[in-house]
């Protein structure tokens, strides 16, 4: 795959609906083969590359160092780990997933309430849903529970005064994460897995035709 022709977008748009639910590459692959960028297009290429392929690890690495960092904090890691739950809703799988597992367990204690969570009929034009786009968590649209977690996250982050240590250790962790994607050069089993990934998308695509 050409990264060169992707754009930062696609890249966000993949992240978004790509899943999530992959087993973090091992730290011998995670941590070998670094090098120098030779320019700023295969910097940029190497960095959209790196940040599809190793997602899970990238996540891992940002809730570790957000931990340790907060550590003496115990509200302040509760507002961390609701700042993650509300970013991971914004990947479509994730959100799915945990859609479908609450509305089971509230099943058996009332179907009645389960089958009002349910996200409305969506009409189909072409055989594809009009509104594909549109993911619900509970019956309400997404974005709902985004902002409710991350206004209650914000809550937790200024009543144990550590919002300004959170912001610190964010940079940092944002900071490895860059300095890694860009010198970790991918390998050739990164692009054989970024090209049986988009066969399955639109193998997905297909399928819902």
């Amino acid at each position: 795959m050409d990264w060169d022709s992707v754009a930062a977008e696609d890249v966000i748009e993949a992240l978004r609906e790509v899943e999530w639910s992959t087993r973090p590459r091992s730290l011998a692959e995670f941590f070998s083969r670094f090098a120098f960028p030779r320019s700023f297009s295969k910097w940029m290429s190497r960095l959209k590359c790196n940040l599809y392929y190793y997602r899970t690890n990238y996540f891992i690495l940002l809730i570790l160092v957000l931990g340790l960092a907060l550590i003496t904090r115990p509200l302040a890691i509760l507002g961390a780990a609701l700042t993650a739950l509300s970013l991971a809703f914004l990947n479509d799988s994730f959100a799915a997933t945990f859609n479908e597992k609450v509305i089971r367990t509230i099943r058996h204690f009332s179907p009645h309430l389960a089958a009002k969570m349910r996200p409305p009929h969506m009409p189909v034009i072409r055989g594809r849903s009009a509104a594909k786009k549109t993911v619900y968590i509970c019956g309400q649209p997404r974005l709902v529970f985004v902002l409710f977690g991350l206004t209650a996250s914000f809550a937790l982050w200024f009543t144990s005064c550590g919002l300004l240590w959170v912001l610190y250790a964010l940079a940092t962790a944002l900071l490895m994460i860059t300095l890694h994607a860009s010198l970790r050069t991918p390998n050739l089993k990164a692009r054989l897995n970024t090209f049986r990934e988009e066969f399955r998308a639109v193998w997905r695509n297909y399928s819902e035709l």
